[in-house]
């Protein structure tokens, strides 16, 4: 087996790309993709209007705003569908395996519940506020931005729910086995 150099011996450099594969990626990455695009244009026009112009466009901080916190709640389900939350596995190896995979199933349980609950009061917040409630430039209902963060609640949720179905069939989670991945059957 040979090995390839990056660098070969007349100092000519080799190197070739690894094929990019987006088959895998969720409908909310193709999401947040797609407002974190908006979010870009929106600040590059906020900076043609304010040096190139030298007459800034007010409406775009506020929007751009909005957009990030769209990014982040909606973006925050590719997170949950990998299972890449912050966790503790230390106390894992030191307990008991049965211990440790009830544990792992309430963990589950209460991610699961964790999301459900933002997403209902979330809603209720929603219906409660109306469309009273407006931005402070643009004239649009804040339920807007409101309803990207009940999407991404619920994105969450939906997620949280297939990554327990995963772990619960497998017979173990991450939690459990680091070294594993979600991928991992």
């Amino acid at each position: 087996m040979t090995e390839s150099k990056i660098i070969d011996d007349e100092g000519h450099f080799h190197a070739e790309d690894e094929v990019v594969d987006l088959s895998g990626t969720i409908a909310e990455g193709w999401i947040a993709l797609g407002i974190f695009w908006l979010l870009g244009l929106t600040v590059f026009y906020q900076f043609v209007t304010r040096y190139v112009m030298n007459d800034s466009a007010a409406w775009t901080e506020e929007v751009a705003r909005y957009m990030l916190i769209g990014v982040v709640f909606v973006g925050a389900a590719i997170g949950v569908a990998k299972n890449n939350q912050i966790q503790v596995d230390f106390f894992y190896r030191h307990m008991p395996a049965a211990m440790g995979r009830w544990l792992s199933r309430a963990v589950d349980v209460l991610r699961i519940a964790f999301f459900v609950a933002a997403t209902v009061m979330t809603m209720q917040m929603m219906l409660k506020i109306g469309n009273q409630t407006r931005m402070t430039i643009v004239d649009l209902p804040m339920n807007i931005v409101y309803g990207l963060c009940l999407f991404g609640f619920a994105a969450m949720a939906w997620r949280s729910v297939q990554v327990a179905r995963v772990h619960w069939q497998r017979g173990y989670s991450v939690l459990e086995r680091p070294e594993s991945t979600l991928a991992d059957r």
